[in-house]
């Protein structure tokens, strides 16, 4: 399987999310750094899908598309639960491990579900070489939105605002 392949780049993805949660949890950690890196990711992730990846599964009879709807949903939640985190200043503080939790308790809901329902509906139905072309718009999406500092607090409460 090429790491060109868009299931396996979001797995990717998901595993990184994870990665830095853990960072967060440590209070000995860099958590500033770790939440930057994270707030970059999740939205640039989050984004190329839905530009890239969801439309393109939308067109699959063998894909929900209330599954579709249902990722953009959470998305949208966990862009809430990442704002509130961000604008917590202490990251010593109670109110932080409090949002961190409610962050963390989102996506790696949605990361869950994602995987069993989308996923693998995409792997199922979706032919290698087809995912392999949504790989690469997925990445150059996802990549082109990274440039942009796009998990800054400030575009962060404007997707949020909607």
């Amino acid at each position: 399987m090429s790491s060109h392949d868009v299931v396996e780049l979001i797995l990717q993805d998901h595993r990184r999310m994870e990665d830095l949660f853990r960072t967060m949890r440590n209070v000995e950690a860099d958590r500033a750094s770790a939440l930057a890196e994270f707030a970059n990711l999740l939205i640039a992730h989050a984004s190329a899908e839905e530009d890239e990846v969801y439309p393109a599964l939308r067109r699959y009879k063998n894909v929900d598309g209330d599954d579709v709807d249902h990722g953009v949903h959470e998305h949208e939640e966990a862009n809430e639960a990442l704002l509130t985190l961000l604008e917590v200043e202490d990251t010593a503080s109670q109110d932080w491990e409090d949002k961190l939790e409610e962050l963390v308790t989102a996506v790696n809901h949605h990361a869950d579900e994602e995987e069993r329902t989308l996923l693998n509906d995409a792997r199922e139905n979706v032919a290698d070489d087809r995912r392999a072309q949504l790989g690469t718009a997925f990445r150059e999406a996802r990549a082109r939105y990274l440039e942009n500092d796009c998990g800054s607090v400030e575009n962060v409460r404007e997707l949020v605002a909607g």
